[in-house]
């Protein structure tokens, strides 16, 4: 075997390469698998990344699973309340993987202004409310605090601010239905923007508006123990499944479980294509690579016609010279790989921190920015995939070599 890799490494770096046939498609198939593998890792980055960063939008606005009461009918309005104390808050004992758990609670309203009239969806939170998750998206002022006595301070979206025509600091009124009932005179609550902030996700950045959730409790006449629903976060977002589940065997038979992938079931059946994309794009690119090494194979014997009928008639096997070209192909591989991880990863890494590359069009994807997220585990995988599939490819091509007869190819020379 290493004779065998030897004779292989000098066909990939011999003189022959440099001033022969086989030389400018020896470079081709090293530029189509560089290109390749730099497609794929763009195309798993971006992928994953754009799940990622949606995923977590919506997360960031209802928690991955939220516990509520039936009789609700799936409204995004908090009717019927639910007791605070509940055996799985202020968090899960009996089941693993829950990051957090949240009481909040949601209420429909119309915001009135000099030149404009908005609706609205009041969430009211609270001092267990997650607030690292809008870190990222404020963009003005600071995040509400709702641990002390109760507050007017309420942080908007800036589309909701834009339309408005307000500013940071502003006071703005806002109408509520008293027990939901459209024929008594209304709550009226004047709120201060102490933040605004921007998830792109215009869906929700049109409505929301955060208020301590008090407010909601004194509008709706409920008990300080009482609230809209719970939000749970979770520690992995491919558990949604199976949290969902179990959460709702350990919760009270009067109460509902939804995750977010069954609420917004439009928004994960489209991200959901992603995975699909990526598949297609990788097939693609390995068959592109694939096809170039085949291409470069056949050519390399072509010209080593003559060393192949020198070595069977020193009594070389069949298997023994194809080896000697399998090899060889696997490292022309691995300097494609080599370089295509290169740049692949470089582009990454440059949109990672930079963020160069943006959306032409940032409300079909909800963000501005094209996101990226790569593990190490999958890049090892996607190299060693590639890699073992094209010299797997190669295998029917080096057959060849077995129709090659050494007194014809010795005369030949």
């Amino acid at each position: 075997m290493n004779l065998e890799y030897f004779i292989a490494k000098r066909l990939a770096i011999g003189k022959t390469h440099k001033n022969g046939v086989s030389a400018p498609i020896i470079k081709i198939a090293i530029a189509a698998i560089t290109i390749s593998i730099v497609m794929m890792l763009i195309a798993i980055a971006t992928g994953v990344g754009l799940k990622k960063k949606i995923r977590e939008k919506v997360a960031a606005f209802n928690g991955h699973i939220q516990i509520s009461n039936y009789d609700n009918n799936s409204s995004e309005v908090s009717v019927i309340p639910v007791a605070l104390e509940q055996d799985f808050y202020p968090e899960f004992k009996n089941i693993k993987g829950i990051k957090h758990v949240q009481a909040v609670a949601s209420k429909g309203g119309i915001v009135r202004t000099d030149d404009t009239v908005e609706g609205i969806l009041a969430k009211g939170v609270g001092k267990d409310f997650n607030w690292s998750v809008f870190k990222e998206y404020l963009v003005e002022g600071r995040l509400p605090n709702y641990a002390e006595e109760r507050t007017d301070e309420v942080m908007i979206s800036r589309l909701l601010a834009n339309r408005l025509k307000l500013t940071l600091g502003d006071s703005f009124s806002s109408v509520f239905l008293r027990d939901n009932d459209p024929s008594k005179i209304p709550n009226q609550q004047k709120s201060t923007i102490i933040g605004i902030y921007d998830s792109g996700f215009e869906e929700f950045d049109a409505t929301y508006v955060f208020m301590d959730i008090r407010h909601i409790q004194r509008m709706n006449k409920w008990e300080e123990n009482q609230i809209g629903n719970f939000e749970v976060f979770l520690n992995d977002f491919d558990d949604i499944d199976e949290k969902s589940n179990e959460i709702y065997g350990q919760t009270l038979s009067t109460l509902d479980t939804k995750s977010i992938k069954d609420k917004y079931g439009h928004i994960f059946q489209w991200i959901d294509l992603f995975d699909f994309n990526t598949a297609l794009i990788i097939g693609i690119m390995i068959i592109v690579g694939g096809i170039n090494m085949i291409t470069a194979l056949l050519v390399l014997i072509l010209e080593r016609t003559p060393m192949i009928g020198v070595l069977k008639a020193l009594g070389a096997t069949n298997w023994s010279i194809r080896k000697v070209f399998l090899y060889n192909a696997a490292y022309l591989i691995s300097i494609g790989l080599f370089l295509g991880n290169l740049f692949g990863l470089g582009i990454i890494w440059l949109q990672s921190n930079y963020r160069v590359f943006k959306f032409p069009n940032p409300k079909e994807y909800y963000i501005e920015y094209i996101p990226v997220h790569i593990d190490f585990s999958t890049i090892i995988l996607l190299n060693l995939g590639v890699l073992i599939l094209c010299v797997l490819m190669l295998l029917i091509p080096s057959y060849i070599i077995t129709k090659i007869s050494p007194v014809k190819a010795i005369k030949f020379d």
